[in-house]
């Protein structure tokens, strides 16, 4: 399991609630979409199929969904 900083972590969640119509109704989107620019640098296409940093997916959610943001 990668281990990825608290900076890194808290510096995505920043930009996770920054993103245009962010709503934590839809945040396994929006962790999918941070971790996606993070591994490609840039945000996904409608149809984008590239694979993302799966560790950081699950961190983001993580993150989350236990603490309130």
């Amino acid at each position: 399991m990668a281990d990825y900083s608290e900076s890194l972590i808290k510096k995505l969640i920043k930009k996770i609630k920054e993103y245009p119509r962010f709503s934590k109704g839809e945040i396994e989107k929006f962790c999918w979409m941070a971790a996606h620019e993070y591994k490609h640098g840039v945000l996904p296409s409608e149809y984008d199929i590239r694979e993302i940093d799966e560790e950081l997916y699950l961190e983001l959610l993580k993150e989350f969904k236990s603490n309130i943001y």
